[in-house]
């Protein structure tokens, strides 16, 4: 496995969660940014309460809810922060917030199945980015290790930290509960060295948890990807994924999710997302409706500062899409929304250094596949689809190459074959 690499960002972090629930219409699209389709279930004119089912992936019987109450209007369509335009359900608030009978309904405990599925009945996913249903990763038997990803090495995001920051007490209390159901002997809290805020915001109530503890990684570019992360904690490999050694990892942000999933069976609805960069008046971390559009909540927390370039990402700075437009939708993958000034050079002809193999974490060679990418066949041999894409190979070229995008494209391809 190749060396992490160290990527410095110069930003003041405010761990404040401001709120930001109020949106006059929601968005809910009807294809994730996997390609995984949700098939409609009301139509226009129906009234919708807060927490109700309104698309449902019918493979694995997967829900997206409404974060609002109030009545579905004509569809429309949508950018993602992938950069796709899709089809949405659209819900006009009420601002009502008026819950089904049901859902104010709160269990005290649970079996391993009963929670499995609550999992899946609630829609919890992983709010890391990977947007993987949670109840997938939880339903193993015997599981050895649950381990929280609290890393959170991008630069510029600060969702997490601020996530930890106000409710580090919820959020032990929710893995202590987990342990008890799924039978799991140990947890490890996965943080950076110099994450000493969130190292000392755990250390207030940890004390009364004996089968939790923090483990540190170094402060490097990705060792919050989970590959990495099960290695430095534990010192396991695995062939794809982590439930094979008997290891739960779940993201810090989802097992808070899965905490108020618990208090007061509520269905991920809500989410905290980064609002950040020079091009941001006021920098701050909001909790913000699934659903809502970013120019909206942007533009109700004080707008933007003028640049003379500005560069809109959704996402973080290495990981995260540049888009022509703010008009995007807040998904549950989506932790993070970054303003900057276009300052970045031309691109040049690449000069075969290599380094975009050398820093690679997942192991292939984005060079070789850039060049490839019209041959399917030797594609097939260069494994594209191992990528995580990290933005490491773009970020290392000097030839300010997008490496990562050419890998894209080029995974796209292969798993559309």
């Amino acid at each position: 496995m190749n060396k992490p690499v160290k990527i410095s960002s110069n930003v003041v972090i405010d761990y404040t969660i401001c709120k930001y629930i109020k949106p006059e219409y929601i968005y809910i699209p009807l294809e994730n940014k996997n390609g995984i389709m949700y098939k409609h279930l009301v139509k226009e004119g129906d009234y919708v309460y807060k927490g109700q089912v309104v698309a449902i992936n019918e493979d694995i019987n997967f829900p997206i809810h409404s974060s609002v109450s109030g009545y579905a209007t004509i569809g429309s369509n949508k950018i993602m922060a992938n950069g796709k335009k899709i089809k949405c359900i659209v819900i006009e608030n009420d601002f009502k917030e008026k819950y089904e009978k049901s859902k104010l309904i709160v269990k005290e405990k649970y079996s391993k199945e009963e929670f499995v599925n609550a999992l899946r009945e609630n829609g919890i996913t992983g709010l890391g980015g990977s947007d993987f249903p949670t109840f997938l990763k939880y339903n193993i038997d015997k599981p050895k290790y649950l381990i929280i990803n609290a890393v959170e090495c991008e630069p510029f995001i600060s969702c997490d930290k601020a996530v930890i920051h106000n409710y580090s007490d919820c959020i032990l209390e929710a893995i202590d509960m987990i342990m008890e159901i799924m039978n799991i002997p140990k947890a490890i809290i996965g943080v950076k060295k110099s994450n000493l805020d969130s190292v000392r915001s755990f250390e207030k109530y940890i004390g009364t948890y004996p089968k939790i503890r923090i483990g540190f990684v170094k402060d490097a570019y990705p060792n919050g990807w989970e590959r990495n992360l099960v290695n430095d904690l534990l010192g396991v490999s695995y062939d794809k994924y982590p439930t094979e050694k008997g290891i739960i990892v779940s993201n810090v942000s989802t097992i808070y999710a899965i905490y108020e999933m618990f208090k007061y069976n509520r269905p991920l609805t809500e989410r905290v997302i980064t609002i950040t960069g020079p091009g941001i008046k006021n920098k701050r971390n909001v909790r913000v409706k699934i659903g809502a559009m970013v120019s909206e909540i942007i533009n109700n927390l004080d707008g933007y500062n003028k640049l003379k370039n500005p560069i809109f990402i959704a996402g973080g700075p290495m990981m995260g899409n540049s888009l022509p437009i703010d008009d995007v939708i807040i998904t549950k993958d989506l932790n993070a929304v970054l303003v900057i000034e276009d300052n970045f050079e031309k691109n040049l002809p690449c000069i075969r250094c290599g380094k975009c193999i050398e820093v690679c974490p997942a192991g292939i060679y984005p060079v070789f596949i850039m060049n490839s990418c019209s041959d399917i066949h030797k594609l097939n041999d260069l494994y594209p689809n191992k990528c995580i894409e990290c933005g490491l190979c773009s970020f290392i070229c000097p030839s300010k190459i997008e490496v990562r995008e050419f890998v894209r494209m080029a995974k796209a391809k292969v798993n559309d074959k």
